[in-house]
């Protein structure tokens, strides 16, 4: 099986390469033949690394191959799957856990399976979200370059205890539950939000409410949950207004559950306190590049940066050795399961379309 690796950067051709060679010693290590005594299915996997983002004009690169790797910002829209198709190209493996960057309902008219990596440490973005909310509480991002100065006033640091606050947590899948652990610790006050309650959650005393309820209630509003067209902007003028005046609001999800006007509205008012974003709307044109040197054309996100109490990471809320080392696994395995190999149990790591 010929896989396309678009979005390659170094390090993750670093990791997966890794990954596919300790695959390869463990698949050595369980023989040749299936357990049912038949031949084994498998077929070997060729990775090809671009640097280039996949979309509809880099897609006619796909020629040869038969599948693609993908990440969150590769523009999987009905055009570029109609030439994917056209290349030959059977299989999407999504190395990230949304989706919403693929037009599912035209791949599965295209008869084109997609995979992704549904959980992958979920404490490593859970762990990212609580340095957002400590950095722009405790202000350390600026202590640092005022010590550095050698300016020890503490003048604008003030921050404020954490504990017996009150934080709602919209989303409580894996990632979700992970940060509500450790607000947990903190002494927090946890109130959630989901369309599908975590039936453990609430057995140890997890409260969840209504939107309007969260909202109101909340000191810290942090978002976990998919983009969807039910979540499209579902931090918007209205939900802001709902929020106590100076509430923080934390984004390590999808960069669409947040109306950017309406937040930059929020802070100029002053009714938003702080806001802590990993993600952005519109950051397929700008994160995981280099773009010291340019111009930055996009007047929002520049307007953001100018906000003392804004804080942006460029999407490295995954970014750590141990996730990066489950997604290559998990990504392989799924390869693996689409190649032939049918003792990989990866059925739920399968995205189908629901009319």
């Amino acid at each position: 099986m010929k896989v396309a690796f678009f979005s390659a950067k170094p390090y993750e051709e670093i990791v997966f390469k890794a990954a596919a060679t300790s695959l390869e010693k463990a698949m050595s290590l369980e023989g040749t033949e299936r357990e049912d005594g038949l031949p084994p299915t498998f077929s070997p996997i060729s990775i090809t690394y671009f640097p280039h983002q996949l979309t509809a004009e880099t897609a006619l690169l796909c020629q040869g191959y038969d599948g693609v790797c993908v990440f969150v910002n590769d523009e999987l829209n009905a055009k570029t799957l109609y030439i994917l198709h056209e290349a030959g190209i059977k299989h999407i493996a999504l190395r990230c856990a949304g989706f919403n960057n693929v037009d599912i309902a035209t791949a599965n008219e295209l008869s084109i399976s997609v995979s992704r990596v549904p959980a992958y440490s979920p404490e490593t973005v859970a762990e990212h979200t609580l340095a957002l909310i400590l950095t722009l509480n405790r202000k350390t991002h600026k202590a640092y370059n005022r010590v550095k100065e050698g300016n020890f006033e503490l003048g604008g640091l003030l921050g404020f205890t954490l504990h017996n606050k009150t934080v709602g947590v919209i989303g409580t899948g894996r990632i979700g539950q992970a940060v509500i652990r450790i607000l947990k610790g903190f002494g927090c006050n946890i109130l959630c939000y989901d369309p599908y309650p975590n039936k453990q959650l609430k057995q140890e005393g997890v409260v969840y409410t209504s939107l309007e309820s969260l909202f109101s209630q909340s000191h810290i509003v942090t978002l976990h949950c998919p983009l969807t067209e039910q979540s499209y902007h579902l931090i918007n003028e209205a939900s802001i207004a709902l929020m106590p005046k100076g509430a923080m609001l934390i984004n390590t999800s999808r960069g669409g559950l947040i109306d950017d006007k309406s937040v930059i509205n929020a802070l100029k008012n002053g009714h938003l306190g702080y806001v802590g974003l990993d993600v952005y709307e519109r950051e397929s044109e700008l994160f995981f590049s280099d773009h010291s040197q340019d111009i930055i054309q996009d007047d929002v996100f520049q307007r953001l940066l100018t906000f003392p109490n804004v804080l942006v990471t460029g999407h490295q809320g995954f970014f750590t050795k141990e996730a990066l080392s489950e997604i290559a696994a998990i990504t392989l395995d799924n390869l693996c399961f689409i190649a032939g190999d049918t003792r990989r149990n990866v059925q739920d790591n399968m995205v189908k379309h629901i009319s």
